[in-house]
């Protein structure tokens, strides 16, 4: 299963690569805008899912500038490619009453030492939809999370990285547990107040988070596997300036 979504997505990016490649030299560059069917993304990388028809009202919501018309294979092979990835989000046509945000762009939690980007984003759409989702992994910096908003409301929010726990709002919820998530036994202790007792925080993995989305909304990587979704056009866009990580300031 890796291994296919990996070639997948290799294959994704190679052709985006050949597609962009000849204009690359061109002051602005030019997306695929031929409608297509959903292509597979989730290893490595962050999204939002919206639950919404509407990419267009998602698209206004988020407040990006200068977005353009874009196809799947455009869109995704764009946010995995390494210069053009770091500051763009793809946002898709809806799958099965699902819109997806993806793009490392996405503001995503750092711990501590710096501001909070990626709640306040989340926030800011479920004003607008009754179901915002996020995940975000990536295993190469240790860094694994998922948030669940239902009519604005955070009913969970979590997030890991190498240097403990960032978020952990909410109770854990019935797909987590299902997961045997409820401790996160499964990659190593990274922390424990003794053997009498307490809390063990131990590492989820990339499997649990798409998982867990698969439970909550959509598997990504398995999208245009099975569905029967019509083609459809997206947006290509570049984050905003806000969502860049920002340090907190300390006190004097």
């Amino acid at each position: 299963m890796i291994l296919t979504i990996a070639i997948m997505v290799a294959l994704t990016i190679a052709v985006a690569a050949h597609v962009l490649a000849p204009r690359m030299a061109d002051p602005r560059i030019i997306f695929e805008q031929s409608p297509d069917q959903p292509a597979a993304f989730g290893y490595r990388m962050a999204w939002i899912a919206v639950r919404t028809r509407d990419t267009a009202a998602v698209l206004e919501e988020l407040g990006l500038a200068a977005a353009e018309p874009c196809n799947w294979r455009s869109g995704i092979g764009t946010v995995y490619d390494a210069e053009l990835g770091d500051d763009r989000v793809f946002i898709s046509p809806p799958v099965n009453g699902w819109t997806f945000v993806v793009g490392l762009a996405i503001p995503h939690p750092l711990g501590r030492a710096f501001t909070d980007n990626c709640l306040p984003l989340l926030a800011r759409l479920g004003k607008r939809f009754v179901e915002v989702q996020y995940f975000f992994t990536y295993p190469l910096i240790d860094v694994f999370a998922w948030a669940r908003l239902i009519e604005g409301r955070v009913v969970r929010a979590f997030a890991i990285t190498d240097s403990g726990v960032v978020w952990n709002k909410g109770r854990s919820t019935k797909e987590e547990r299902a997961l045997g998530l409820k401790l996160f036994d499964f990659r190593g202790v990274r922390g424990r107040k003794g053997d009498a007792g307490g809390e063990i925080i131990l590492y989820p993995t990339e499997e649990h988070v798409l998982s867990l989305a698969a439970r909550w909304s959509l598997d990504p990587t398995r999208l245009g596997t099975a569905d029967q979704t019509s083609p459809g056009l997206g947006y290509i866009a570049l984050a905003p300036a806000t969502w860049r990580p920002r340090r907190l300031r300390k006190a004097g």
